[in-house]
């Protein structure tokens, strides 16, 4: 799924009704596993110079980067963070972590070529799906208006939620970027 989605969906499912500090865990929480993915990319083409096709065709596949993305988007790992914010009744970290795992368990079925070892330490297994949210040879075009419409049911109960104008602005935000990221002629075929 794009970032925005990730983001709406995990404040949606894990954030909490006059509760900043739960909202603002399940946003981060909702952004995590993709972290990683924005600095290297972005240190790597707006930093160093390299060219977006070598940052997403070699870099992107090279040892050293899926090892990053190994740990960020493990099941072992947000699964271990969910018990211990458990036991140690965090809401906050529940929120993180729910909001974490619940992004891994949307991209584990959406990645057809490009997916994650989502079992490390245990594997360094990656699910090959016959989906993904962004290839339209593999059926994005059919997952893109879905996405969509799950943000459009996020982004109303939000609304509705909340009357502060930043948390509307946010909102109306990561509409528009989900938006942008969905519409036809974003999906590339590489």
């Amino acid at each position: 799924m794009n970032t925005p989605a990730h983001l709406l969906l995990g404040w949606a499912a894990f954030g909490r009704r006059g509760a900043p500090r739960h909202e603002w865990a399940a946003l981060a929480g909702a952004l995590a596993p993709d972290l990683s993915l924005y600095l290297l990319a972005g240190g790597s083409i707006f930093v160093l110079g390299i060219p977006p096709s070598v940052v997403f065709r070699d870099l992107y596949y090279s040892d050293l980067w899926q090892g990053i993305f190994a740990v960020d988007n493990s099941f072992v790992v947000w699964g271990l963070l969910l018990l211990v914010a458990v036991w140690r009744q965090a809401r906050w970290g529940v929120a993180f972590a729910g909001a974490g795992l619940l992004h891994l368990a949307l991209d584990f079925p959406l990645h057809h070529d490009d997916g994650r070892a989502h079992f490390w330490p245990l594997s360094d297994w990656i699910f090959a799906s016959p989906v993904s949210y962004w290839d339209r040879a593999h059926h994005a075009a059919i997952v893109g208006p879905i996405e969509a419409m799950l943000c459009l049911l996020c982004a109303i109960l939000l609304w509705r939620v909340g009357p502060s104008v930043w948390r509307k602005l946010g909102i109306a935000a990561l509409m528009v970027m989900e938006g942008v990221a969905v519409m036809p002629g974003f999906f590339i075929d590489i």
